[in-house]
């Protein structure tokens, strides 16, 4: 994913990818962790050329946006600066397509702002106490300055480990693609982002803070969920479902927590089918 264009919002820099008429309609692509916009890569170019205005950027902290020492990269932080990107970008409404702690940002902004948010779709998303795994909360806890500081060969071994999980086939993260997900933490620099940036921030306070907003959305939803993601059990999916009027459930068998690598068709066709949704009025 070519991010072409670069942002200032609130004194940090934003890497981002605009393309279409600005007066179509707006789609915004939200990552996760551990990852950065490279997961969209075969998702986006189809809404591109169907013709939609799309927006698809780094986190602050990920990928190729800066990597700022001592700045608050956590989730209600980047809500706040999608909200100035959104704003320096002159866009106003927008649909929402988030994947992993992209969701949270996306249900804090879709809470935050409901007229802003034309549609929403949660890919595998973190939710209420859905995350971190017991053990991150025991890295954050216990050692999180060791494991910063830990040869860059052991850095990426538990790196690769952890990708190697968030598929259902074990060769959809390998070769060209492993080292995709690996380039921006492969230095010094990527390694002590990585904790600093992503994992000193895995906590679902957020989320659990924006539940009881959830049944007030009224925008279309469409919740995506791959059958055998290992990081965020489906029961969390089907929570999400009850609490959002309206929303609707896809599970994608044989596909796991990084759904954009084992099935992105699937994940264009939900896409597609949410779009065909109207806005409600006044919306």
């Amino acid at each position: 994913m070519n991010l072409d264009r670069n942002a200032i919002v609130d004194g940090v820099r934003l890497a981002h990818r605009l393309t279409g008429d600005p007066g179509a309609e707006t789609l915004v692509f939200l990552h996760g962790t551990p990852s950065h916009s490279h997961i969209w890569r075969h998702v986006v170019p189809e809404f591109e050329a169907a013709g939609h205005r799309v927006l698809v950027y780094d986190l602050l902290g990920y990928g190729a946006s800066e990597r700022p020492p001592d700045r608050d990269t956590s989730v209600t932080a980047q809500a706040d600066l999608l909200e100035g990107l959104l704003a320096a970008l002159g866009i106003g409404r927008c649909t929402l397509v988030a994947h992993d702690i992209g969701g949270a940002v996306a249900q804090i902004v879709a809470t935050r702002h409901p007229a802003r948010v034309d549609r929403l779709m949660l890919v595998d998303s973190v939710s209420y106490d859905s995350w971190p795994s017991a053990t991150w909360r025991r890295v954050i806890r216990d050692h999180l300055a060791d494991d910063a500081a830990m040869p860059q060969a052991d850095f990426e071994a538990m790196l690769t480990r952890q990708l190697t999980m968030t598929v259902a086939d074990p060769a959809a993260m390998a070769g060209s693609t492993l080292r995709a997900y690996l380039a921006p933490l492969r230095t010094p620099l990527g390694r002590v982002s990585f904790f600093e940036h992503q994992v000193r921030h895995y906590d679902s306070t957020p989320t659990e803070r924006v539940a009881p907003l959830l049944p007030t959305l009224t925008m279309p939803t469409r919740i995506v969920w791959g059958a055998e993601d290992r990081w965020q059990p489906l029961h969390y999916a089907q929570r999400l479902v009850r609490d959002i009027p309206g929303a609707q459930l896809t599970v994608v068998p044989a596909a796991g927590h990084f759904l954009m690598e084992d099935a992105p068709a699937s994940v264009v066709a939900e896409l597609r089918a949410l779009l065909a949704h109207p806005v409600p009025a006044g919306g």
